[in-house]
C-alpha cells in the first residue's frame, strides 16, 4: 500500500501505453541526436522540415497545460465561453502570423524573435526582450511541469517533489539528446497521442450524461457558484456574451473585453511574437512552408475545444467532488485544475484510463519541451553569444545550448511551486501573457508598420508597457479595482498595449530613427514584395498556398462562432 492517496486507480495494463510512449520518445531523441552536428541543428533543426511536420508541431507545442488542464478547468468553471480562447483568441492571430508576419521572421534569417528585435530596434530593446522572454519561458515551463508532476502523483501517489523531479528528467533527456528536431518530431507523435487519449473521455462522458441535450439540461439546472451573479446555468451553454469569463457585468463591455483584450491584444501578442510557436515555423524548409505552418495548425486547433472544454463542463455536472467545490463545500484541497483527473477516474475503464493518462503526459511534455527549447535558443544566441562570449566555436555554443536546457529544467522545478498556488491555471497564464506578450506585440506591430519608430521608443514602450500590466495586476489583487474571472488579465493586457503604443509614439517624436536602408526586411513598406513571398518557379494548388488556405480556415471558425453563439 502506498503511503500517499491516489486519484486514479490504475492497473498494471494501464502502464503499457506509458512504457510504449516513453520508449518512442527516447528513441526519437537518440535518432535526432545523429543529425545534430552544430548549434543551428540543435537550436533551429537546420531549417529543413516540411510544412505538415512543423504545422502539427506548432499546435502540439501549444497543447500543454494551457490547452488541457487549464482549458478543462476554465470549461468547468465558465462553460462554453471558454471556446473564445480558440475561436476568437487563437485562429485569427495564427492566420495573421502565417499570411503577414512569417515572411519577415523567416526572410530576415534571424534565429529568434529577440534577434528580430535587435535588428529592428537595437541593443537595448533586444536585451529587454531577451530577458523578459527567458523569464516567461521558465515560469510557463513550471506550469507544464507542475501538471506533469500532478499526473504522476495522481497515478502513483508519490509526493509532489518526487513526481516533479521524475517528470523533469524525462523531458530533459530527449531535448538534451536531439535538440529542436527531437522536440518537434516528438510533438507530432504527441499530437496524435493526445487526441487518442482525450477523445474517448469526451465520447464516454457525453454518453454518460445523455448526449448534448443531457449536457444542456444538467448545466442549465446547475446553481451558480458562491458569489457568481452572471454567466452561470443556461448562460454557460452560449459562448456570447461570456460575462463570467470576461469579469464584466455589462454584456456590451464583456464582448468588447473579449474581442479587444483576448481576441486582439492577448491573442495577437501571444501567437505572433511568442518564439515558442514561431520557432516551429522557422524550422521549416522554405518561406512558403513557414507561412503554411500556423495556417495548417489552425485546422486542428479549432476543434480542440471538443476534447478539452467539453470534458471540463461534463466534470462540473457529473463529478461529485467538482460539484461540491463549485457549491463552495467539500474538500478544500480540490481545485478546478483537477476536473479532468476526476472525470477520468469516474468515466474511463482501465485500459482506456492508461491511454488517457498517456495523452495528458504527452501534452505536458510537449508544452514543457517547447518552452525549454525556445529558452535555450534565446539564452545561447541572444544573451550569451551577444553579450558575454562572442566569436566562440560552434561546438562551444552547442554545448552551451545543452547546459541551458539542463538549467532551465532545474529552475522549472521551482517555478512549478508558483503554479501550484492557483486554483485555475488559466488565470495565472493569462496574467503572464499580459506581462510579457501584450507590450511586445504593441512594439512589434508599430515597428513593423511605422518606419519612423525609433530604437529608444522600442525599449521604452516595452518596459513601461510591462510595468503598466503589473500595476493593473497589483491593483486587482489588493482590491483597488475589482475584476473577477479573467477580466483582470484582459484589462492588464489592454493597458500594456495602449501604454506601449502611446509612449512609443511620444518618444519617437524626440529621438532619432534608424536609416531606411537598415530597415529593409523589417518594416512592411520598405520590404520589396518578392521578399515577402515564396517564388520558387512553381505553381501550387490553392490548398498549398497560404492566403486561400487561410481564407478557408477563417470561414470555418466564423461558422463555429455562429453555431455556438
Amino acid at each position: 500500500m502506498l503511503p500517499y492517496e491516489t486519484i486514479i486507480s490504475a492497473r498494471w495494463y494501464d502502464y503499457v501505453p506509458l512504457v510504449i510512449y516513453f520508449t518512442l520518445v527516447l528513441g526519437i531523441g537518440f535518432m535526432a541526436r545523429r543529425k545534430v552536428s552544430n548549434a543551428l541543428d540543435f537550436l533551429l533543426s537546420g531549417r529543413s522540415l516540411p510544412a505538415w511536420i512543423t504545422g502539427l508541431a506548432f499546435i502540439s507545442a501549444n497543447l500543454g497545460a494551457v490547452e488541457i488542464m487549464g482549458m478543462s478547468a476554465t470549461g468547468a468553471q465558465y462553460g462554453l465561453p471558454t471556446a473564445h480562447y480558440f475561436w476568437v483568441g487563437a485562429i485569427p492571430a495564427m492566420l495573421f502570423l502565417g499570411v503577414v508576419m512569417m515572411p519577415f521572421y523567416y526572410g530576415s534569417k534571424v534565429r529568434s524573435v529577440p534577434e528580430f528585435m535587435l535588428k529592428r530596434f537595437g541593443v537595448t530593446a533586444h536585451l529587454v526582450n531577451s530577458i523578459s522572454f527567458a523569464c516567461a519561458q521558465l515560469l510557463i515551463a513550471g506550469v507544464n511541469l507542475y501538471l506533469l508532476g500532478s499526473i504522476v502523483n495522481a497515478m502513483l501517489g508519490w509526493p509532489m517533489w518526487v513526481a516533479l523531479i521524475v517528470a523533469a528528467a524525462i523531458v530533459l533527456s530527449y531535448i538534451t539528446l536531439g535538440g529542436l528536431s527531437a522536440a518537434i518530431y516528438n510533438e507530432v507523435l504527441q499530437f496524435f497521442v493526445i487526441v487518442a487519449g482525450l477523445l474517448p473521455l469526451t465520447l464516454i462522458g457525453m454518453h454518460r450524461i445523455g448526449g448534448w441535450q443531457g449536457l444542456v439540461d444538467r448545466v442549465s439546472a446547475s446553481p451558480c457558484a458562491p458569489g457568481q451573479t452572471y454567466g452561470c446555468g443556461a448562460e454557460q451553454m452560449s459562448s456570447w456574451p461570456g460575462q463570467a469569463l470576461s469579469g464584466f457585468g455589462s454584456p456590451v463591455l464583456s464582448v468588447i473585453g473579449i474581442v479587444f483584450g483576448l481576441g486582439f491584444v492577448l491573442s495577437f501578442g501571444y501567437w505572433t511574437t511568442n518564439f515558442v510557436e514561431v520557432q516551429r515555423a522557422m524550422a521549416s524548409n522554405s518561406i512558403r512552408s513557414a507561412r503554411l505552418t500556423p495556417i495548417i495548425g489552425s485546422f486542428p486547433k479549432m476543434f480542440i475545444p471538443f476534447i478539452v472544454i467539453i470534458p471540463g463542463m461534463i466534470a462540473a455536472v457529473l463529478v461529485p467532488e467538482i460539484i461540491a467545490f463549485k457549491a463552495g463545500s467539500g474538500d478544500t484541497s480540490i481545485t478546478w485544475n483537477q476536473s479532468l483527473l476526476y472525470l477520468m477516474r469516474d468515466v474511463l475503464p482501465n485500459g482506456l484510463l492508461g491511454l488517457a493518462v498517456t495523452g495528458l503526459l504527452a501534452a505536458f511534455m510537449a508544452g514543457m519541451a517547447a518552452n525549454i527549447s525556445a529558452f535555450n535558443t534565446v539564452i545561447t544566441y541572444d544573451i550569451w553569444e551577444r553579450y558575454i562570449q562572442k566569436n566562440k566555436s560552434d561546438g562551444y555554443y552547442l554545448k552551451l545550448g545543452r547546459i541551458a536546457t539542463i538549467a532551465a529544467t532545474v529552475i522549472a522545478i521551482f517555478t512549478a511551486a508558483i503554479a501550484g498556488q492557483f486554483d485555475n491555471l488559466m488565470d495565472y497564464l493569462q496574467t503572464l501573457f499580459g506581462f510579457f506578450n501584450a507590450p511586445l506585440f504593441a512594439t512589434f506591430l508599430l515597428g513593423m508598420l511605422w518606419k519612423r519608430m525609433t530604437p529608444t521608443a522600442g525599449w521604452v514602450g516595452l518596459v513601461f508597457g510591462t510595468l503598466s500590466a503589473v500595476a493593473v495586476f497589483v491593483c486587482n489583487e489588493t482590491g483597488v479595482i475589482n475584476l473577477p474571472g479573467q477580466g483582470g488579465a484582459f484589462v492588464a493586457a489592454g493597458a500594456a498595449f495602449v501604454v506601449d503604443i502611446v509612449l512609443s509614439v511620444i518618444v519617437t517624436q524626440f529621438t532619432t530613427p534608424r536609416k531606411e536602408e537598415e530597415l529593409v526586411g523589417f518594416v512592411y513598406s520598405l520590404t520589396p514584395k518578392e521578399r515577402r513571398q515564396d517564388h520558387d518557379g512553381r505553381t501550387y494548388p490553392w490548398y498549398r498556398r497560404p492566403v486561400p488556405l487561410a481564407g478557408v480556415s477563417l470561414a470555418m471558425v466564423i461558422v463555429l462562432n455562429i453555431i455556438f453563439a
